[in-house]
């Protein structure tokens, strides 16, 4: 076996064999979710971070009139909860989940959701995550080497069992210095705008509208709909900040000061001395300039949840408070940088009957001031129907019914 200082920031054939049998084996989280419940202010803060004023999502007495009876939670709040009752690993599951590919920069680049329930205040859900895919790029357009993608499951459920949702999360590992050797963005540089540019921005901010308490029946939408898009940007660290007021800082641990010296000594490969000789966290790539030209990006960039929001926004505001918004799927092909203006659009692309629900698939983009579609995306929603009525709530597939019985019988022993 190689030692750590030769294997350190490279992708050994020992981690990818590791990684696959990891595949499957529910993982020990120790870190505690930024909230353990939900909560009307947390709820509130999560829709503040991705410039949401939905009072669905903000305002206790608005949800108490709508057909969810109370205020609920942004679809992508899961995010930041569920317990997870999965028991600490020892013996031969602690050698099986020590880290892997350390010094490895590691990227967001997409995610799958559903969603079967929804989640309102003093409720708390329990999670289960594994990984349940692995796959291996031994030549990546991305930074001209060898790259491995991870996907990871997250069930969470509520206290009897029942599915809320499901995650399919996917990161790439890259060798660090790839993308400068790639010179996959040297030609980018930061945005500058005019009055004039800022105006016309300006302008689609003001023509935002939410459909809110309007029902929008599925017999009254066309195929080929375009919907009213968002503009978010430029891209600034009010919007790096505003997302860890939302989501927490990591799920990693990171913290300040004493917590953040406690985290150095348990993960130090998650920490890498900047140019003043001081340890800090690989994260800071977004939030830090000079450490994200080191890796060879022109600027400091987003995270990939925020663009996930972003277009979640986008469509919660086009179906309206009596709608579900069921299936997501968001790639992050590119980097968002900061700086940079995206704007969310879409349009629907079909319309289809299944059993007592009424559906339409929408095709969503998130295009920069460049032109680029940095994270495409589709969505499945569930509409009320002049015909059927309200929309009834979908049926989590018998696989995630058996995993949330397992998890709720881990959760009563737990209590």
């Amino acid at each position: 076996m190689a030692d750590a200082d030769s294997t350190a920031g490279r992708l050994t054939d020992e981690d990818i064999e590791r990684a696959r049998r990891q595949v499957g084996v529910p993982k020990f989280a120790y870190n505690k979710p930024f909230n353990e419940r939900a909560t009307p202010d947390s709820m509130r803060h999560f829709a503040f971070n991705y410039g949401d004023d939905n009072p669905l999502f903000n305002d206790r007495g608005y949800g108490r009139k709508t057909r969810w009876g109370d205020q609920i939670a942004p679809p992508l709040f899961l995010h930041t909860t569920g317990v997870n009752l999965t028991p600490k690993p020892d013996g031969e599951l602690k050698e099986l989940f020590k880290g892997l590919f350390r010094g490895v920069g590691k990227y967001y680049t997409g995610v799958d959701w559903t969603w079967w329930q929804p989640l309102y205040p003093d409720q708390q859900l329990f999670v289960e995550r594994v990984t349940s895919d692995v796959s291996i790029n031994e030549s990546s357009s991305f930074s001209g080497g060898r790259t491995v993608t991870e996907t990871y499951r997250d069930l969470y459920v509520n206290h009897a069992g029942i599915p809320v949702g499901r995650r399919e999360e996917h990161y790439l590992s890259a060798e660090r210095g790839g993308t400068k050797k790639s010179g996959k963005y040297a030609g980018i540089k930061r945005q500058t705008y005019t009055p004039d540019d800022i105006a016309k921005i300006d302008e689609i901010y003001e023509a935002e509208t939410r459909r809110g308490a309007e029902p929008r029946f599925w017999e009254d939408v066309e195929i080929g709909e375009e919907m009213i898009p968002l503009a978010k940007g430029p891209l600034t660290m009010v919007e790096i900040i505003s997302y860890h007021m939302g989501m927490g800082l990591s799920s990693s641990g990171i913290g300040p000061l004493g917590l953040g010296y406690k985290q150095r000594r348990k993960m130090p490969a998650f920490y890498v001395e900047d140019a003043h000789g001081v340890p800090d966290v690989v994260q800071r790539v977004h939030w830090d300039h000079e450490w994200a030209q080191q890796l060879g990006l022109p600027s400091s960039y987003d995270y990939g949840q925020m663009r996930t929001s972003w277009l979640i926004h986008l469509c919660t505001n086009w179906m309206g408070d009596d709608a579900w918004l069921w299936k997501f799927s968001c790639q992050s092909r590119a980097f968002n940088f900061m700086g940079d203006t995206t704007i969310c659009s879409g349009k629907v692309v079909s319309k289809r009957e299944e059993g007592v629900h009424r559906l339409v698939e929408l095709e969503l983009a998130s295009t920069n001031q460049r032109g680029d579609n940095t994270a495409p995306g589709t969505a499945t929603v569930i509409l009320p129907s002049r015909e059927l009525g309200p929309v009834v709530l979908p049926q989590p597939e018998e696989e995630m019914r058996i995993a949330g019985a397992k998890m709720r019988a881990v959760a009563s022993r737990a209590r």
